[in-house]
């Protein structure tokens, strides 16, 4: 369940921030600046700390060989489905989505390695602490 939520998390902070709809900041702030220039900062930089949160935890984690084999694995998801015919990347709506998608499984997958990691192996992982 947790991972679950991890990745949530990750998909409602990208979709907070851009999405094909007219329902995100990138929209809002640009709509609003003018009159909401403290709000809009504000939202960016609550943004920023999640961004922040999840970006560091996953290069932490998988590092970027990490992201680049869970990209891979979904791009070729992709293609089989596209070789398939049951996927048509024609639509701009739905390969933004499905960009949003990707970002937010490797996101979630880098937040929740360990805990994965653990379940696979039955080992746990701790920080390493100089002192």
């Amino acid at each position: 369940m947790g991972v679950l939520l991890r990745w949530i998390g990750a998909f409602a902070l990208l979709t907070a921030t851009f999405n094909p709809t007219q329902w995100n900041y990138l929209v809002w702030a640009q709509a609003n600046f003018g009159q909401q220039t403290a709000l809009a900062v504000f939202l960016g930089l609550l943004l920023a700390v999640g961004y922040m949160i999840y970006v560091v935890a996953t290069l932490r984690s998988i590092g970027a060989f990490g992201i680049i084999l869970v990209a891979a694995i979904f791009g070729a998801g992709l293609w089989v489905l596209h070789d398939w015919g049951m996927l048509s990347l024609q639509d701009r709506s739905l390969n933004l989505w499905l960009g949003i998608l990707a970002l937010s499984l490797i996101l979630g997958i880098g937040l929740s390695w360990s805990i994965l990691r653990q379940k696979m192996s039955g080992q746990a992982s701790v920080d390493e602490i100089d002192g």
